[in-house]
């Protein structure tokens, strides 16, 4: 055998045509899926550069129909607060409230309703378990019991924030739905809760303007707006609270309007309760004193019986009436024992010292038909219209028992119950150029809104020096310069004419002397030149008659009363003596003083600085007499022309003479005696 390297063993390849197919395929195989891969990597790689370009490079912002439900707008910088008023959630659809200078008073909050599918449930324990993290105070074994049903639908928790939707949503549990809702927030709390309401669980007002204007809330989503200032409703509730504190009364209740305008800028009735917890509240802090309770007015309801005499001709400032006590049958009407009046006063002294039976004699004068046209022209018969359905309906005697007795107490404001709301509405008409408003809740728009809102304020308008104009039948009342109004009273929706220009100016003048000179000195507040009338009627108990040392004192007036603006009331449901008041619980103590308080307080809020130029013309433009001579060729009213005078009457028979006894009664116990003895009324002047 030879030597060197040896071979391989050749061996032989055979290739088939099988195997060539193979191959061939196999290589066009991979160049396709060569073609594919460059294909889809230029294709994702366009995806990856558009969504780098529509949300890196060059954003795109989303459309507002794609964020609405979820997202509210972004807000803009508003320093001034100029947008307050139009301020809306788009995922609500009942309307915001707002006070007159666009401050929220209602609005209502997005949340959500979270139920379940328990037949979708995988394990009840773990889902409750999780849902207690987000929802503490869901109970853990009622939650796993309702889950383990064999429901399909169950409602597991109401009005939650969106806050806590997101963060179960993020829990990621099956059969766990949503239901997008709203809830009403009253921001303020008690501020204006009277006035405000309340709506139940479907969001549909039961009570306040949220019922009065439920349609309104519903259709338009524009905010509301209200007449009231809060600003001026926290003031009137603070001095009025601190009132009805010092005095220890059972309750209280004070609005401030616009005589020209009719517009109500406060109204607050004590004690009052948070809105956010209406369905709580006890229902004496749902009761508003100021609509909804009824009050002998007293002897503020002598301006209507004034006023009546003045605008029927039949008084005049000049003429006297008896103040001396009047016995019917076994009742007496009489003034105070301290009070120590004339046997005759003038129509000016009778208002400025508040004698009973005086107010009384001219109530005859006028007669029971005039008196009740009058007292229901002025709207004292019938719900006060407002935009609270809780207005009451006033008690007034019927017209068949409308006798001798009947006329006489009801002209000192007695023998009828008002609202406080229908005295402050009566009082502004004799003021304001003898217009009768329609009180409202709703903002008004004109110049004296724009400028309230702008925060203008405007001096009280002085007059020129001079002496007191002459006081003839003439010129009854022409102050020394005109009182400029700042609205046309007479161009108000609902708005009627009840007393003339000329009456309305002296009754101006009359109303201003009883705070000068009569019993409502208390209310003076210095450069705003208030007027009005004290008025104090004894309450009646549970089984009738009147209740004695137990009053409601109330104190109704105007300021500034040569250029009349604003009505101010203020009344205290059985308030207390204190040492301050000497034993007294009259309006002249505690009612009066509050509405000077008030006065003093909200004048500037208003845009009205007190006059501290020239206010000693002011008021000698306003002075009136107290005794007033008598024009030549009059015969006033007096001794021996009296033709109101219950002994000139004529003789009635028995049963109407009973009937006139029984009129005589406090109005919730016709039939039974008075707790007072022989008085039927009160011996109580303002």
């Amino acid at each position: 055998m030879r030597g060197g390297p040896s071979r391989p063993p050749r061996m032989d390849v055979r290739v088939t045509g099988d195997d060539l197919r193979s191959r061939g395929a196999r290589d066009r195989m991979q160049s396709r899926l060569l073609v594919m891969s460059v294909g889809f990597f230029g294709l994702f790689g366009a995806v990856a550069l558009k969504l780098a370009a529509a949300t890196v490079i060059m954003p795109m912002a989303p459309e507002q129909r794609q964020i609405a439900p979820q997202v509210p707008p972004i807000p803009h910088s508003d320093p001034k607060g100029m947008l307050a008023g139009d301020f809306a959630l788009p995922q609500v659809h009942r309307a915001s409230v707002t006070d007159r200078n666009g401050q929220v008073l209602a609005i209502s909050l997005p949340v959500a309703q979270v139920y379940a599918n328990p037949q979708e449930m995988i394990d009840p324990q773990d889902t409750a378990r999780k849902l207690l993290t987000v929802l503490p105070k869901l109970d853990q074994a009622e939650l796993i019991r309702r889950l383990s049903t064999k429901k399909q639908f169950i409602y597991l928790a109401r009005d939650i924030s969106p806050m806590q939707e997101v963060a179960i949503n993020n829990l990621g549990i099956p059969g766990i739905y949503f239901e997008p809702g709203e809830r009403r927030h009253y921001p303020l709390g008690r501020v204006a809760a009277h006035i405000l309401g309340a709506v139940d669980i479907d969001d549909h007002g039961v009570a306040g303007v949220e019922r009065s204007m439920d349609k309104r809330l519903d259709s338009d989503r524009t905010p509301l707006r209200l007449s009231l200032d809060v600003r001026i409703q926290a003031v009137v509730r603070d001095e009025l609270a601190a009132a009805k504190d010092l005095f220890q009364a059972i309750g209280a209740c004070a609005i401030v309007m616009d005589v020209n305008t009719g517009e109500i800028i406060a109204m607050v009735s004590l004690p009052d309760y948070d809105a956010n917890d209406f369905g709580h509240a006890d229902p004496d802090a749902r009761f508003n004193r100021a609509v909804t309770g009824m009050y002998e007015p007293g002897s503020t309801f002598k301006l209507q019986t004034a006023a009546m005499a003045l605008q029927l001709g039949v008084a005049h400032p000049w003429d006297r009436f008896s103040s001396i006590p009047i016995h019917i049958g076994r009742f007496t009407i009489a003034d105070m024992k301290s009070d120590h009046f004339a046997p005759w006063l003038t129509l000016n002294e009778v208002m400025a010292y508040s004698s009973n039976p005086a107010a009384a004699h001219m109530a005859l004068d006028v007669g029971a038909q005039r008196q009740q046209q009058w007292l229901r022209g002025m709207g004292f018969f019938a719900p006060v219209p407002i935009e609270l359905p809780e207005a009451g309906r006033p008690i007034v005697p019927q017209t068949r028992n409308w006798g001798i007795s009947t006329v006489m107490t009801v002209g000192f404001g007695h023998g009828v119950a008002e609202p406080p709301l229908a005295i402050v509405r009566g009082t502004a008409a004799t003021v304001n150029g003898g217009i009768l408003l329609r009180p409202t809740l709703m903002a008004r728009d004109g110049e004296q809104a724009a400028d309230e809102q702008a925060g203008n304020a405007r001096p009280i308008p002085a007059v020129a020096e001079g002496a007191p104009p002459v006081l003839t039948p003439a010129a009854l009342a022409t102050p020394a310069q005109a009182a400029p109004e700042t609205a046309d009273a007479s161009a108000m929706p609902g708005a009627q004419r009840v007393i003339s220009p000329e009456i309305s100016a002296l009754l101006r003048r009359i109303l201003r002397l009883d705070v000068t000179k009569g019993t409502g000195k208390t209310a003076e507040s210095p450069g705003y030149f208030v007027g009005g009338k004290t008025g104090t009627a004894e309450k009646i108990g549970p089984h009738g008659g009147y209740l004695k040392h137990v009053n409601v004192s109330a104190f109704t007036s105007i300021f500034p009363m040569n250029a009349p603006r604003y009505a101010v009331y203020v009344m205290l449901d059985s308030p207390k003596a204190t040492p301050q008041t000497h034993g007294w619980t009259t309006a002249a103590w505690n009612a009066a003083p509050t509405v000077s308080k008030i006065v003093t307080r909200i004048g500037p809020m208003l845009g009205l600085f007190p006059n501290t130029t020239n206010p000693q013309a002011v008021d000698d433009a306003l002075a009136i007499p107290l005794q007033p001579a008598v024009p030549r060729g009059y015969r006033p009213l007096g001794p021996g022309n009296d033709p109101g005078d219950p002994r000139n009457q004529p003789k009635a028979p028995a049963r109407q003479s009973a009937r006139m006894a029984s009129a005589a009664q406090p109005l919730p116990a016709r039939a039974e005696r008075s707790a007072r003895g022989r008085h039927a009324h009160p011996e109580v002047r303002g």
